[in-house]
C-alpha cells in the first residue's frame, strides 16, 4: 500500500494517566512532529464496563484533540484483552490449552472460536465503529493485536480439527499412511476414535494440529476485517500488527501464524519489531523483522509498534532513536510508531517505558523524537513507499519450523536460530535479503536462494528448485533441509531429498561432534578456531564435478565433506553440512557469492548500506553506523546528494559517519 506521506507517532492511552493530560501530550506530540497515534486496542473493559453499557468519553476526548492538532489516528478494535466480566460471566470463554484452562489476568487468554466470545467481540467491535464513523482524523484500522491462537485445545476446537482432517485425508486409512500412526498401536480406525490431540506422541499429527491452530488465525483476523469493512471509508486502510518469534526481543519466524494467508484481509500488513539496544545494537533485528514485514503482502509495511526507551538497558545512546527510525524505512516501511508515548505508572508493563519517561517531561529521548520528526516533514516525499529489489532471497517455512520443534537438531539450535544465522551473515555483508515462502511461483527473480534447515518439504518444492537451478539460478541449502515430507515423514530415498542431483551430494549418516571438530579447507582462507558444533552431517559426492570446499578436522570425519559447491546445468548449487561460528560462515558466503555472480560490498557490519527506489524511481542509498567509533564511506557513482546534510556528492568524495550515524543518499 502506497502512503501520500511517512507516518511518525506512537501507541497512546489516555485512559491509563493518572491525570488528565491530554491538551499537553498533544501538544508534546505536535511539537515532535508526529502526525499519527494508534488508539483503543487495549481498553475494552473500559468501552464496556459492564455487560451492554457502554462508555466512550475516552475515546472523543481523544478523537477531539487530535482533530485540534492535526493527528491521523488509527483504531485498534479491543478484543485481545477481554473484561472480567466476560470471564466471569463465561468462565469457558478462557482457552483450554495444552497446560490446562487459563485464569483470568494476562491478556490474550481466550478461546479465539468460542461463540460467546465471538458474539461480544462483534458487538463492541461495532459499537465501536459507530462512535468513530465521521471522524475525518481516522486514516485506519488495527485489526485485534499481535493475534495467536493461544494454544486453545478445547473440545469444540478438536472436534473441528476432526472435520479438518475428515475434509484433508477423506479417510482414516488415508490419515494413517501419511501420519505413519501404525507406530506404537496409534492408528485411528473410525473417526469417532479420535482421542485428545494433548497427549499424542506423534510428531505429524500434533504439527498438523499446530498448522490447524493457524489456520484459525486467518479465520478469525478474516472475520473482524469483515466486520470493519461494513464501517470503514474508502480512503482507510485495515491492517494488523504482527510479531515474531519472542526472545525477550524479536527474533525471527512467528511459528503461530501464518502471516501471509492471515494478511490476505489486510490492505496493509503492520509489524510489531523490538531489538537490543545501547552496547548491544546491531540492526540485525530491525533488518529481520523488516525482511518479514515486506514478504507478508510483498509489499511496503508499518511498523505499528517499536520501542523508544523500551525495557531496562534497552535506553538508547544519542544518535540511536534517529538511526533505528531510519533503519525501518531503508526495509521498507512507511511508518515508525512508538509504543508507547508515555510510561505507565501501574500494572505489568510499568518499566517498558515510552517515549516519556515516568515524569511525561522532556527528556533527551523526546528531543532526538524531535529531530526525526522535523527531518521527515521536510524530507519524508524521498523516502516513502521504498520499493526492494534483492538478489537474494531466504525461504522460510512454518512446516520447517514445526518439524524441527518436534525433532530438534539440538538443545541449544533451533529453526529460527539456523536462519538468523545465516540472515546475519548475510546482513553483515551487506546483501540484502527478501523473504519467500514454499509457494512461492517466481523463483527466477532472485539470483540466488537459501534454504536455512528447510526441513519439511512437500516434493513439489523440491521440483522446482530443481528447475529454478537448471535454468541458471544458484541454491545454498544448510544441513536439515529437505529431510522430510510436508507432514513430518521422513523421506525414504537419498538425502537431502530431490536435491541430491542439484546438490551433486547426498549423506545418510550424522552426528553431533562430542570432540574438537573443526573445519578445513583449501579454498577458504579461514581463521580461527572453525569449530564444528551442534550438528554435522558425512556428505559424499555424487558427481565427480562437486567441489568439497571444506571438510572435517577429524580422526574418523576427515574424509567426508562439510561445505561443497556443484555446477548443476546453467546455475549452481552449495551446501552447508555442519552449523560453525558466524565469522567462517562469511568468508564462506563472500566465495560463494563470488561464485554464484552474487553482487558483494566492498564494506561490512558496522557500516551498513541499504537502498531502494522512491516514488520518483531515484535510487535512495542509507548508510548506517552501527558502532560508537566514526566510519568512513568512498562515493564511487558519478553524482549523489546527501539528504540530510543537504550538500552534493562527488565521485570519489569520503563520506564519514559519526557514532551510531546515518547518511541518504539520493544517486543521480
Amino acid at each position: 500500500m502506497k502512503v501520500n506521506n511517512l507516518y511518525y507517532g506512537a501507541a497512546y492511552y489516555a485512559e491509563y494517566m493518572l491525570y488528565d493530560r491530554v491538551e499537553t501530550d498533544m501538544q508534546m506530540m505536535k511539537k515532535a512532529g508526529m502526525n499519527v497515534i494508534r488508539i483503543a486496542e487495549s481498553t475494552w473493559s473500559t468501552w464496556e464496563p459492564q455487560d451492554n453499557v457502554f462508555d466512550f468519553s475516552y475515546l472523543h476526548r481523544v478523537l477531539e484533540a487530535a482533530l485540534k492538532y492535526d493527528i491521523k489516528v488509527i483504531i485498534g478494535t479491543p478484543t485481545y484483552a477481554i473484561p472480567s466480566w466476560l470471564a466471569k460471566k463465561y468462565p469457558d470463554i478462557l482457552a483450554s490449552t495444552h497446560q490446562g484452562q487459563c485464569l483470568y489476568g494476562r491478556r490474550q487468554n481466550m478461546d479465539i472460536t468460542h461463540p460467546k466470545y465471538l458474539e461480544y467481540a462483534e458487538r463492541i467491535i461495532r459499537r465501536l465503529l459507530k462512535e468513530c464513523e465521521d471522524h475525518t482524523q481516522i486514516i485506519g484500522y488495527q485489526l485485534d493485536n499481535e493475534t495467536k491462537p493461544y494454544d486453545t485445545c478445547s473440545s469444540r476446537v478438536q472436534s473441528q480439527f476432526v472435520d479438518y482432517l475428515k475434509e484433508k485425508f477423506k479417510t482414516t486409512e488415508n490419515l494413517n499412511q501419511a501420519f505413519g500412526l501404525t507406530y506404537w498401536s496409534n492408528r485411528i480406525n473410525n473417526w469417532e476414535d479420535f482421542t485428545d490431540i494433548r497427549g499424542t506422541i506423534n510428531a505429524s499429527l500434533a504439527a498438523e494440529f499446530e498448522k490447524f491452530q493457524r489456520s484459525l488465525v486467518t479465520r478469525f483476523l478474516s472475520w473482524q476485517a469483515d466486520i470493519v469493512n461494513e464501517y470503514k471509508e474508502e480512503h482507510q486502510f485495515i491492517t494488523q500488527n504482527f510479531d515474531f518469534e519472542w526472545r525477550d526481543y524479536s527474533f525471527g519466524l512467528q511459528p503461530e501464524v501464518n502471516q501471509p494467508a492471515a494478511a490476505k484481509a489486510l490492505h496493509v500488513a503492520g509489524v510489531d519489531i523490538y531489538h537490543p539496544s545501547a552496547g548491544a545494537l546491531t540492526g540485525a533485528e530491525i533488518a529481520m523483522g523488516g525482511t518479514l514485514g515486506r514478504s507478508i503482502k510483498k509489499d511496503n509495511y508499518l511498523v505499528l509498534e517499536t520501542q523508544a526507551q523500551g525495557n531496562p538497558g534497552w535506553l538508547p545512546y544519542p544518535g540511536q532513536l534517529r538511526l533505528q527510525a531510519y533503519s525501518h524505512l531503508a526495509n521498507g516501511s512507511n511508518s515508525v510508531l512508538y509504543w508507547h508515548w508515555h510510561s505507565i505508572h501501574h500494572s505489568f508493563e510499568s518499566y517498558w517505558k515510552g517515549v516519556l519517561s515516568h515524569d511525561l517531561s522532556e527528556n533527551a529521548t523526546y528531543l532526538e523524537a524531535c529531530q526525526i520528526g522535523a527531518e521527515w516533514m521536510e524530507h519524508g516525499n524521498l523516502l516513502k513507499n521504498l520499493k526492494k529489489n534483492c538478489q537474494v532471497a531466504l525461504m522460510l517455512s512454518n512446516d520447517a519450523l514445526t518439524g524441527i520443534k518436534y525433532f530438534p537438531i539440538s538443545e541449544h539450535l533451533k529453526y529460527n536460530d539456523v536462519v538468523r544465522w545465516i540472515f546475519d551473515a548475510f546482513y553483515r555483508l551487506n546483501i540484502e535479503c527478501d523473504v519467500i515462502y514454499p509457494d512461492e511461483l517466481h523463483l527466477e527473480q532472485y539470483s540466488l536462494i537459501v534454504l536455512p534447515a528447510l526441513y519439511s518439504m512437500h516434493d513439489k518444492t523440491s521440483k522446482r528448485l530443481d528447475s529454478y537451478v537448471r535454468k541458471g539460478g544458484h541454491l545454498l541449502a544448510t544441513f536439515k533441509s529437505g529431510f522430510s515430507d510436508q507432514y513430518l515423514g521422513i523421506y525414504p530415498d537419498s538425502q537431502p531429498h530431490g536435491l541430491t542431483d542439484c546438490l551433486g551430494i547426498t549423506y545418510n549418516q550424522f552426528t553431533v561432534p562430542t570432540e574438537k571438530t573443526r573445519l578445513v579447507s583449501n579454498y577458504f582462507d579461514i581463521s580461527g578456531d572453525c569449530a564444528v558444533s551442534e550438528w554435522m552431517e558425512l556428505v559424499e559426492k555424487t558427481d565427480d564435478a562437486t567441489e568439497i570446499l571444506a571438510s572435517y578436522h577429524h580422526t574418523c570425519w576427515g574424509h567426508y565433506g562439510a561445505v561443497t559447491h556443484h555446477a548443476y546445468g546453467a546455475g549452481s548449487a552449495a551446501y552447508l553440512g555442519c552449523y560453525f561460528d558466524s565469522t567462517t560462515l562469511e568468508q564462506i558466503l563472500e566465495v560463494l557469492c563470488k561464485k554464484m555472480n552474487i553482487t558483494t560490498s566492498d564494506y561490512h557490519f558496522p557500516l551498513i548500506i541499504k537502498e531502494g527506489n522512491n516514488d520518483n524511481g531515484e535510487l535512495i542509498r542509507y548508510l548506517f553506523n552501527y558502532s560508537n567509533a566514526p566510519v568512513s564511506y568512498q562515493f564511487m557513482e558519478n553524482e549523489a546528494y546527501d539528504i540530510l546534510r543537504d550538500q552534493k556528492i562527488n565521485r570519489t568524495d569520503s563520506i564519514t559517519l559519526e557514532p551510531w550515524g546515518v547518511s541518504i543518499l539520493q544517486i543521480k
